[in-house]
């Protein structure tokens, strides 16, 4: 069944790129963090409570709540990164970069939580590190840092750092049920959001934002909560190993959807390589 929450997972982190892109036309991509989280954050809760798992939160023990504190700081990091990156560059550049974390959260999973790398999962790193690299074409790359200065960073940063909200995240959840976990974490995500915010001196832009763009961000919002719960109830029962990898599918569901909507389109060279990391991907199912 965990499985199945990791597809889930792999669809609405798609649309949640899409979504995203639309909200961050105009629109600072940390301010539009910052409120993206707020509905995130209810959707967590809301569900919290409808399992009835807010019990629990006395029971947490402190090193269970470290760990969904340090996952929530990674993946705040990687949030701001990411969507910092979707603002300046084309979607078919960054998002590919982003899904390579799977290579490093498939090394991190064999040193810190002993998951065997076998013969499979490594011709699949081998794969998926290719198609990334076919996907980021030198002109591209020129063509954006010249229009963007720096999306390839931003993007790099953002692959990091969801690596470590994979591994951060399958120890703090292992103590706790994945529900509340994940509204711990996104709790922790907000105040890093707004803290950034208030940083950059940048509240003042809030009351700025488009209405259509903060309709975008909150859909990306929602869509963001149900991909988290998914994600995290996939790695709670899961293998972290396994569940990443089929994450990692929302490529397609972003890149179909970029095409559609931004009319982005894909060089035989990066085609190659989308078919190379869906591959890689699927070799670790085995």
């Amino acid at each position: 069944m965990w499985i199945v929450y990791a597809f889930g997972s792999a669809v609405f982190a798609g649309l949640t790129s899409i979504l995203a892109k639309c909200g961050i036309r105009k629109t600072d991509s940390t301010v539009a963090t910052a409120i993206r989280t707020i509905v995130v954050l209810i959707f967590s809760w809301l569900m919290v409570f409808l399992v009835g798992s807010q019990e629990q939160i006395s029971s947490i023990g402190g090193k269970t709540l470290i760990f969904l504190i340090l996952s929530g700081l990674a993946t705040g990091a990687s949030w701001l990164c990411y969507f910092k990156a979707l603002q300046i560059g084309d979607i078919n550049k960054v998002v590919p970069i982003d899904k390579s974390s799977t290579v490093l959260t498939i090394i991190l999973a064999f040193i810190f939580l002993h998951e065997e790398i076998s013969l499979p999962k490594a011709i699949g790193v081998i794969l998926i590190a290719t198609g990334t690299f076919m996907m980021i074409e030198k002109k591209d790359t020129v063509h954006q840092e010249n229009k963007g200065r720096g999306w390839l960073f931003y993007a790099l940063g953002s692959a990091v750092f969801a690596s470590l909200t994979a591994i951060l995240g399958k120890v703090g959840i292992s103590g706790v049920e994945s529900n509340l976990g994940t509204a711990i974490r996104t709790a922790v995500v907000l105040i890093m959001a707004w803290v950034m915010v208030f940083a950059a001196k940048k509240q003042g832009e809030i009351h700025n934002v488009p209405k259509n763009e903060l309709g975008f961000i909150c859909l990306s919002g929602l869509a963001t909560g149900a991909s988290w719960l998914c994600y995290y109830k996939a790695l709670h029962d899961g293998l972290a190993s396994v569940v990443v990898p089929i994450d990692k599918l929302s490529i397609l569901v972003t890149i179909a959807f970029s095409y559609i909507v931004f009319h982005e389109r894909l060089s035989r060279k990066a085609a190659a390589g989308l078919v190379l990391i869906v591959a890689g991907t699927l070799v670790m199912l085995i």
